[in-house]
């Protein structure tokens, strides 16, 4: 007859299935090691399910940290690819973007701050409706961890508000830290919310005009207990673009109460809480 006890003790002696931060490392590192390995080499080394790895890849892939081709993985040939991958980031110029919809964004952004409790930490993408936030939390006394640049310079005078800002290559037109190998200043950064705008929102998803875009929010992503979406409804009109993550993903969307019906029912039916920020004299 079996032991309950000796049972219990070698279930709990199991490895646990790898944080994506840690598949990452280990993805990275086995191809910076090996050069070149299948999906399955890295099921045969690394704790999960090939499904869940191929999107681990697929993240990479993405942020321009390794190739993939032909359900394979390489590491990147030379040290001008990721250069040329960052140089190929596409979208619109943020001061460009702010003068679209910015009644909107103004609203949303101050009810987004509501959501923000004293003393807390919390990471703010970069983006000109996340950058609306900014002006609302002066007296909450939070940490904000960021890769904008514009939120590091909207909160660097508020001198009750500490900031923390990721390393890596500045990508100039939207003015975002990228960091395109393993050099990333706070890896072990996790947070209880995470505040990122979006190009569209679809039945896909929430999207990006750009691979690196995405991959660079996705790896926020993964860094957050609470995922919140800060979108106008004019990002609902022409959902096309990159996939950062899936609505299922997101808890939380604050946009503005022109949203159409379909639209909110699209998002409450993937357990999506929607708050529609006052209209602003």
């Amino acid at each position: 007859m079996r032991d309950p006890t000796m049972d219990a003790v070698a279930s709990f002696a199991e490895p646990k299935v790898p944080h994506a931060i840690e598949r990452e490392e280990a993805i990275l590192r086995l191809v910076r090691e090996r050069g070149n390995m299948t999906l399955q080499q890295l099921a045969d080394e690394i704790r999960a399910s090939r499904t869940t790895l191929w999107r681990d890849v697929s993240r990479l892939a993405a942020a321009g940290r390794i190739a993939r081709a032909h359900g394979q993985v390489r590491r990147l040939e030379d040290e001008h690819s990721a250069a040329l991958l960052l140089h190929s980031v596409r979208g619109m110029p943020l001061h460009e973007n702010s003068r679209h919809h910015s009644v909107e964004k103004q609203g949303i952004g101050r009810a987004a701050a509501a959501l923000c409790s004293p003393q807390e930490a919390v990471m703010i993408g970069g983006g000109s409706t996340t950058l609306e936030m900014c002006p609302h939390i002066v007296r909450l006394n939070l940490l904000v961890l960021t890769n904008s640049l514009h939120i590091l310079s909207a909160l660097r005078a508020q001198s009750r508000t500490r900031v923390l800002v990721s390393g890596g290559t500045v990508l100039r037109e939207q003015n975002i830290v990228f960091s395109a190998n393993d050099a990333d200043l706070m890896p072990q950064a996790h947070t209880p919310k995470l505040f990122i705008g979006a190009a569209a929102v679809g039945s896909r998803g929430v999207m990006q005009r750009d691979d690196v875009l995405a991959g660079a929010e996705r790896r926020l992503i993964d860094r957050a207990q609470h995922l919140i979406l800060l979108v106008d409804s004019s990002k609902f009109q022409n959902p096309c673009g990159s996939v950062v993550c899936g609505l299922d993903e997101v808890d939380v969307v604050v946009t503005d109460s022109d949203i159409e019906h379909s639209h909110r029912q699209m998002l409450t039916a993937h357990g999506v809480t929607v708050i529609t920020a006052p209209r602003q004299p």
